[in-house]
């Protein structure tokens, strides 16, 4: 993907990081495979990810990266465990590599969204969401937009919830 992007475009000034949703089940019921499938899937894709286009953007003068997270990275949810518990690491990583590639212009952060309308609809879902609603993949969209743009140039390390109100921390 990388070396595609590089032959076509010549540089990659922004990358997006989203995957599935991670194994289910109950807590201490989920099996050791399962696990490191959810380490593959939520953190180290975005690890490997970075491994290869930081060069690139260093070479360039910057860059932008944003991972999809979930609201449940936050504030972890029973019924996301694989998912909360690896996406509270994606936070820590991106905080890590923020602090040190800032000065060298390249930006990390995560989005968290909430419940979003590519997701199963639930009336008890539904009834968490201050908002009333779920979110539009498009409001995703446009919120990882922004923090692609210049406009966004001072925002690094960060986690943005666009949840609809469902997290309950201030």
């Amino acid at each position: 993907l990388v070396e595609g992007a590089m032959e076509r475009y010549g540089r990659i000034d922004a990358v997006v990081n989203n995957t599935g949703h991670a194994p289910k089940g109950q807590l201490l019921e989920i099996p050791d495979e399962a696990w490191h499938k959810g380490l593959d899937l939520v953190l180290l894709n975005v690890v490997r990810m970075a491994r290869l286009v930081t060069p690139i953007m260093l070479g360039q003068g910057g860059g932008a990266i944003v991972n999809i997270s979930t609201f449940a990275a936050f504030e972890p949810d029973a019924a996301f465990p694989v998912s909360a518990s690896l996406r509270a690491a994606l936070a820590g990583f991106a905080k890590l590599y923020a602090d040190q590639y800032a000065s060298q212009g390249i930006r990390m952060n995560n989005v968290l969204p909430g419940f979003i309308d590519s997701y199963p609809e639930s009336e008890a879902n539904l009834q968490r969401i201050p908002a009333g609603r779920y979110g539009r993949v498009a409001e995703i969209g446009q919120t990882v937009r922004f923090l692609l743009s210049d406009g966004a140039g001072y925002i690094t390390g960060q986690k943005l919830r666009v949840d609809g109100g469902i997290t309950r921390s201030v």
